[in-house]
């Protein structure tokens, strides 16, 4: 389904007019908040390229499988009674390495909204510090 995030006036405005274009009858539904944002997800990504590198002993995509398993995974379960669900009857009951593997094919963050990424990536740049891994922040600034 088709979907805006409407966080200003203007947007609001454009949104209003394709509604008036569209052919009747249609179905609209809203909902409060915003899925992930696109900073976010670079931010991710970055991040897990940093860990990787600066630990040495595995790939990037070990580190965001891991990273998605441990604290992602954990977030979508507290919030979404379908994921929980789903990974409930389908990995729970997989060895941790088996859900490594799963985790490249399971979507996990890209079904975040913004509270729960911000929540996800605050866990994860908490661990790194703790780990002396150092990442880069939004402003380019390094923490750790």
């Amino acid at each position: 389904m088709a979907h805006r995030i409407i966080r200003t006036e203007r947007d609001l405005a454009d949104y209003v007019t394709l509604l008036a274009t569209l052919k009747r009858p249609f179905t609209a539904e809203h909902r409060q908040g915003a899925d992930r944002s696109l900073d976010q997800n670079a931010l991710q990504f970055k991040w897990a390229q940093e860990a990787a590198q600066q630990r040495g002993d595995c790939t990037f995509d070990e580190v965001r499988c891991d990273w998605k398993l441990r604290h992602g995974v954990p977030i979508l379960r507290r919030d979404n009674a379908g994921f929980r669900e789903f990974y409930d009857r389908s990995f729970k009951h997989l060895p941790f390495e088996q859900k490594l593997v799963a985790m490249q094919y399971i979507p996990v963050t890209s079904e975040m909204t913004v509270k729960q990424m911000t929540a996800y990536l605050d866990t994860v740049q908490r661990e790194c510090a703790e780990q002396g891994i150092r990442l880069t922040d939004p402003e380019g600034r390094h923490h750790g």
